[in-house]
């Protein structure tokens, strides 16, 4: 288990430094989506599925607007790649700082502090994140409520503004 929660923090460490190195929104949204999935990742490792799934598909929602703004907002037609020389610059460079940052830290991280959720799971009767999804249909379900409203209008928004005089993202081509 510890192999497996190493590789996804090191997938979304390596994610991150991906969408923070290229300015291209193509390849930053590819990489926000990676870091998602790492993300849920050390989620489900920590005894959260559900919550990991919820996550995941709302952030997926939320990702799918804003590429499609920024997609039809860039103006350059041919991106550059991750192989590209400024852009691996940058990546290296990232990467050296997290190598740094995480050597100052290096004695404080043991692997008795990665214990999932369910691990005294015979003591309990309930899941670890059961509780949190049965407040947040009890208590928090119009909030719940209003946030899909406001995802759907913003979403009906960004389609709108991209749209433009016949220019953007929904033109006939």
């Amino acid at each position: 288990m510890t192999y497996i929660m190493s590789l996804f923090l090191l997938g979304l460490v390596l994610g991150l430094v991906a969408v923070a190195s290229n300015p291209s929104p193509y390849f930053a949204a590819l990489g926000l989506v990676v870091v998602a999935g790492m993300g849920c990742g050390v989620l489900v490792g920590h005894g959260g599925p559900f919550l990991s799934l919820v996550l995941f598909l709302i952030y997926l929602g939320g990702m799918l607007v804003v590429f499609a703004y920024s997609a039809a907002l860039a103006a350059e037609p041919y991106p550059e790649g991750w192989m590209s020389g400024p852009i691996l610059a940058d990546m290296i460079m990232y990467l050296v700082g997290v190598c740094l940052v995480s050597s100052v830290f290096w004695g404080g991280w043991y692997e008795f502090s990665w214990v999932p959720a369910d691990d005294l799971g015979e003591m309990s009767v309930l899941r670890g994140d059961v509780g949190g999804v049965a407040l947040m249909y009890s208590l928090g379900g119009g909030m719940l409520v209003i946030s899909a409203w406001v995802l759907l209008l913003t979403l009906f928004v960004v389609l709108e503004l991209t749209r433009g005089l016949g220019r953007g993202a929904l033109r006939a081509v």
